[in-house]
């Protein structure tokens, strides 16, 4: 018996209700809150939260650990828009010109990826040892030198990032039309003319939404910076996130805090609004 319209739409929202309480317990609250402590002076620990209206934003601006964090994060974002993406597309369409040993290779790139970023840090951490390890070798300190320092968290970082990619391009580069290729073979396009007239117009949505997702990791990013330097040395890799962390529980300034993730939250909203805005113009399809 088919239920009427009414009865059907009821009966949808019953079965969302409860994804929709738990996002709102674990998302929205928390979220609601962290804008209200960001205009207070909370310490984290005290249940007193004193009201300083716009206090915290106005330090910000003042503040040369958030600049030189937002500035890292801008280079971190630039460089996994580049490196990382421009790997994962040469590695996805080197694995659609080969028909042996694809899936070997596909999970080989794959395992960095879902080894626990823990595991991932402290094994490099050790090759990159400036006593035992790569370090010693060459006479160098990559995670002690502050110029070298971030592009070494970037290396590690990519070492597991990149092979996601390959699989996610791969995939999209499959479900390009095979005749569109025939067709430009036909019309004399190569290898080289083949992969930018057909393989990238194939997949431009896929490569948009990846870069997107790219500037909103790269601003939450945390984990392989605060296992390998923990933002040092002198400040040279420290991120919004670790510059956050640092405050909300090592400086206990929690409203502080708050309002650099306010602020961070603020960034990754424009960036996905301008996205959606050029998918809505463009009718691209995911």
């Amino acid at each position: 018996m088919k239920l009427p319209l009414r009865d059907r739409r009821v009966s949808g929202w019953l079965f969302m209700l409860p994804l929709v309480v738990v996002n709102a317990g674990v998302v929205l609250v928390p979220c609601l809150f962290s804008i209200w402590y960001s205009f207070t002076d909370w310490t984290g620990i005290s249940s007193r939260a004193r009201f300083v209206g716009l206090k915290n934003y106005a330090n910000l601006l003042d503040d040369p650990e958030f600049a030189g964090g937002l500035v890292h994060n801008v280079l971190w974002t630039a460089f996994f828009l580049v490196v990382p993406m421009a790997m994962g597309l040469f590695g996805a369409y080197v694995l659609t010109r080969i028909r042996r040993f694809r899936l070997l290779f596909r999970t080989l790139y794959f395992i960095p990826y879902i080894v626990a970023s823990v595991v991932n840090a402290s094994i490099w951490r050790s090759i990159l040892d400036p006593d035992t390890g790569i370090g010693d070798l060459l006479h160098i300190n990559p995670l002690g030198n502050p110029d070298l320092a971030l592009w070494s968290v970037e290396f590690v970082n990519n070492w597991a990032w990149w092979g996601f990619l390959v699989v996610v391009f791969l995939a999209a580069m499959q479900g390009v039309n095979p005749t569109l290729y025939e067709a430009a073979a036909v019309d004399g396009a190569g290898a080289l003319r083949q992969f930018f007239s057909v393989t990238l117009p194939g997949i431009r949505p896929t490569f948009a939404f990846l870069g997107l997702m790219t500037v909103i990791w790269s601003f939450l990013a945390f984990d392989y910076v605060y296992i390998l330097t923990q933002g040092g040395p002198a400040g040279s890799t420290d991120l919004l996130s670790t510059v956050l962390y640092r405050d909300a529980f090592s400086n206990l300034q929690s409203g502080y805090a708050c309002a650099m993730g306010v602020v961070m939250a603020l960034i990754s909203s424009v960036v996905v609004t301008a996205y959606l805005i050029v998918r809505t113009a463009r009718k691209w399809e995911i």
